[in-house]
C-alpha cells in the first residue's frame, strides 16, 4: 500500500457518537480545532513533508508518532508559524484555526504564537528570572496587560494548571533555572498557559525525565485537555497510548518527504491499525 495523507477524522467515527467529518468547527470561544490541509514543507531544495492533511479536535490530545527524521517536529513547528523562521524554509498548504487560515497575510505572528502556544523538547526557563517573572514573562511580549493586584492570582492559576504550584509557592522569587528539569519543565507549561493559548503544542516534553516528571506531565496534559486543544510529539508508544484521544503516524521511506501514513482514534491506531506498517511501528517491530 502506498503511503498517503489522511484526514484523521475519516478514519473513524467519533467515540462520542457525533459526526466525524472534516471542517466541522470548534465552539466559538472555546478551544479551537485545527485542521491542516495539505501541507508540504522544504528546507532550501529538499523537501521534508509532503502533501500532510489532519484535523485536530478541540478538546482533545492528538499524538504525532514516527520515527525520528520523518517530520513530526517540522509539522509541529508549521502549526504556529516556526517554520518560516528558519531562512531557507518553504510551506505550501494551509493551517486553518477557527476557520481562518493562520498564514493569510494580516495574520499578526506574535497573535499567532499567542493563540497556538509551545512547549519544547528541552525546558527553557529564562535563568535570570524567577520563577513568578516566568510564569508572567509571555504577557509582554503578546501585549497582555494584567495589574499587579490579579497578577498574583495569575501566577498561582497557572503553576496550579501546571502541576507545579505546591512545589514552588514558598520560593516564587527564587531563580526558575533552580528547578529539577522536571519542574522546569512544568515551569514552561504554565508560562505558557499564562497568555491563555487556544492550542498548546508539545515537541517530546519528556523525552529528558524521569519517570515521575513524566508521570507529573501526563497528569498536567489529562487535567489541561478540557480546556485546551493540544497536539504532543513523542517517540514513546507508552504514552501516546495513555495520554491522547487521537494518533497520527508519520513516516518517511528513504530519501523521500514525510507523509502520514495512517491517522484515527488512538485505540483503534494501537489496537486495529489500517496499515500494516502502522502496526509494526505500534508494536515495536521498527524505529
Amino acid at each position: 500500500m502506498s503511503a498517503l495523507s489522511v484526514d484523521a477524522f475519516s478514519v473513524a467515527g467519533d467515540p462520542a457518537g457525533g459526526s466525524a467529518v472534516a471542517g466541522g468547527s470548534a465552539v466559538a470561544g472555546g478551544p479551537a480545532a485545527l485542521d491542516a490541509r495539505s501541507i508540504s514543507a522544504w528546507f532550501g531544495n529538499r523537501k521534508v513533508l509532503d502533501r500532510v492533511s489532519l484535523r485536530m479536535p478541540a478538546r482533545t490530545v492528538t499524538a504525532l508518532i514516527g520515527p525520528s527524521g520523518c517530520g513530526k517536529s517540522t509539522f509541529l513547528r508549521i502549526l504556529n508559524r516556526m517554520h518560516e523562521s528558519v531562512p531557507s524554509a518553504k510551506l505550501a498548504g494551509e493551517v486553518l484555526l477557527h476557520g481562518a487560515d493562520i498564514y493569510e497575510p494580516g495574520h499578526r505572528i506574535t497573535q499567532t504564537r499567542k493563540r497556538i502556544g509551545m512547549v519544547f523538547q528541552k525546558p527553557n526557563p529564562f535563568p535570570a528570572m524567577s520563577i513568578a517573572d516566568n510564569v508572567t514573562a509571555g504577557l509582554k511580549l503578546t501585549g497582555m496587560k494584567v495589574s499587579r493586584s490579579d497578577k498574583a492570582d495569575l501566577i498561582e492559576r497557572c503553576l496550579t494548571r501546571g502541576g507545579l504550584w505546591d512545589e514552588v509557592k514558598d520560593r516564587l522569587h527564587t531563580p526558575g533555572s533552580a528547578l529539577s528539569g522536571g519542574q522546569q519543565q512544568r515551569l514552561c507549561i504554565a508560562r505558557s498557559l499564562a497568555v491563555e493559548p487556544e492550542v498548546l503544542l508539545m515537541d517530546e516534553p519528556c523525552s529528558a525525565l524521569d519517570p515521575t516528571s513524566t508521570y507529573r506531565i501526563e497528569q498536567t496534559i489529562a487535567e489541561l485537555a478540557p480546556d485546551v486543544t493540544i497536539v504532543i510529539v513523542t517517540h514513546n508508544m507508552q504514552q501516546a497510548a495513555r495520554v491522547s484521544q487521537q494518533c497520527a503516524f508519520f513516516l518517511a521511506a528513504q530519501g523521500t518527504p514525510g507523509v502520514i501514513v495512517e491517522a484515527g482514534w488512538t485505540e483503534q491506531i494501537f489496537s486495529d491499525p489500517v496499515d500494516q506498517r502502522t502496526a509494526d511501528y505500534v508494536n515495536g517491530r521498527f524505529g
